[in-house]
């Protein structure tokens, strides 16, 4: 079975979103398909978007597996993006959990230390 992933996050403020995450995933969009999207390419053919949707935006919950976590974590960091929340689960599986300006999660997670 071939995979592909387009995984949306409905936003308020399209230049307020994208430059928000620019500085968390490290650069700016592959593709910018009309003037209320922005599309990163994580890996291929998985990606994930932006679109000006205001009546949803807020809810969306996404989360990424690493397999460098920390240093996705410090890269994020020098770019002026802090996560809200850490947690660590009893396996040591470890998630850290970032907040757009909408407030939509973004998690990204990591096998343990």
């Amino acid at each position: 079975m071939t995979v592909e992933l387009f995984a949306g996050i409905p936003v308020t403020d399209r230049p307020a979103a994208l430059g928000w995450y620019e500085k968390l995933l490290g650069r700016p969009p592959a593709f910018l398909p009309n003037d209320t999207e922005a599309v990163w390419e994580l890996a291929e053919h998985r990606y994930v978007y932006i679109e000006v949707s205001p009546e949803h935006a807020g809810h969306a919950m996404h989360t990424l597996f690493l397999d460098d976590l920390d240093a996705f974590v410090s890269e994020a960091a020098a770019r002026g993006i802090q996560p809200v929340t850490r947690e660590t689960y009893d396996n040591g599986v470890r998630k850290i959990i970032y907040r757009d300006p909408d407030g939509n999660e973004f998690g990204v997670g990591g096998a343990p230390q």
